[in-house]
């Protein structure tokens, strides 16, 4: 048996493509709600200790990324050769 598909076939696999991704978050907030139930049942000092084992790290190393990105962007757009530095007392007449 053949079946033709052409007419049909691209509003099949976006409903594929929909069911699928609907099943995976649905799947994803499923075992969200489990860890967030698991945590809230924890005592409180455990709770901080798991937050502060996940979130410190997480912390330094956007810290970092937001640091090197704000670095790349300062030596891509940096001053001009004829600016002077904020803070230099010395102009650019002055011998000193």
């Amino acid at each position: 048996m053949v079946v033709n598909l052409s007419t049909d076939g691209g509003r099949c696999r976006a409903e594929v493509a929909k069911v699928y991704c609907r099943t995976v978050f649905d799947g994803l907030s499923d075992w969200w709600n489990d860890v967030e139930l698991w945590v809230l049942q924890l005592p409180f000092a455990a709770q901080f200790a798991l937050v502060m084992a996940v979130l410190l790290p997480l912390c330094v190393v956007a810290a970092w990324a937001i640091d090197r990105a704000v670095d790349y962007a300062s030596a891509r757009f940096g001053t001009s050769r004829d600016e002077r530095p904020l803070g230099s007392r010395a102009g650019p007449d002055t011998d000193s």
